[in-house]
């Protein structure tokens, strides 16, 4: 896929990786960028730096994503690219009250859905288009400290796969990011195992976007160390969790 003259959304957009996106699909010469995130005035902010396009929207709430779809193909035409990335950090134990997993739930896991839900039939019957979701190297591996974050990341793989399988033949494209730690205020409190191969900033994290939309592969590997680690935990899954367990003695405080 190239991004030239296309109609992209990006949700998340005010910061971090989403922000960057947007920088880089109008500098590839998009026809629109519609820049959406729960902090209207950043959006808008980034929005201006190019003559995009913002709108505040919370992606909890499946009305406000279905709003944004709509107003965006009202005002500039069939959206071609929906890069559904809003995600937060939020929790670590199993513990955590009920409030804490259906937030990161709702933002993770369930805008994806509700994207896919409401644009997947318009675009099969205008003949295809692109889905990127943001998810994590935690979604493909595990997140060592955040069993919350595991959960909801691994979902969201999980729910690329099958829009993959399910609608690929019927012209639509997914692609899942999944990086290790990218400098982003989601990491504002220390990156931790995820750091382990190092900090990477957003503009290294949407060059891997670019290049593997433009070879419409499914997955986006910003840290390309995370495919070996897939390939040992495939391997042998027991040595791999023993692996796993080992850095977590070294990263997680008693």
């Amino acid at each position: 896929m190239e991004l030239k003259d296309k109609i992209i959304v990006v949700t998340g957009g005010a910061s971090g990786i989403g922000k960057e996106m947007c920088r880089r699909f109008a500098r590839e010469g998009a026809k629109k960028v519609v820049v959406a995130d729960l902090n209207g005035e950043g959006a808008a902010a980034v929005a201006a730096e190019f003559g995009g396009f913002s709108m505040a929207v919370d992606v909890r709430k499946e009305s406000e994503i279905v709003e944004l779809i709509n107003t965006t193909e009202a005002q500039f035409g069939p959206i071609d690219l929906f890069c559904s990335n809003a995600g937060i950090g939020i929790g670590k134990n199993i513990d955590e009250p009920d409030e804490v997993w259906q937030t990161i739930w709702e933002v993770n896991t369930m805008a994806h859905v509700w994207a896919a839900r409401h644009l997947v039939p318009l675009m099969i019957a205008r003949g295809g288009g692109y889905l990127l979701n943001t998810s994590s190297a935690a979604g493909l591996l595990n997140q060592i400290g955040s069993v919350t974050y595991a959960v909801t990341k691994h979902a969201a793989v999980a729910l690329a796969e099958w829009l993959s399988i399910t609608y690929g033949d019927q012209g639509i494209k997914v692609s899942v990011l999944c990086p290790q730690a990218v400098n982003t205020p989601l990491v504002a409190g220390g990156a931790g195992v995820a750091g382990v191969d190092g900090m990477i900033e957003p503009e290294d994290a949407v060059e891997a976007v670019v290049e593997t939309l433009r070879e419409e592969k499914f997955l986006v590997l910003p840290h390309p160390e995370v495919a070996e680690y897939m390939k040992r935990k495939s391997a042998d899954y027991d040595r791999w969790l023993k692996g796993m367990r080992r850095l977590q003695t070294q990263y997680v405080a008693d």
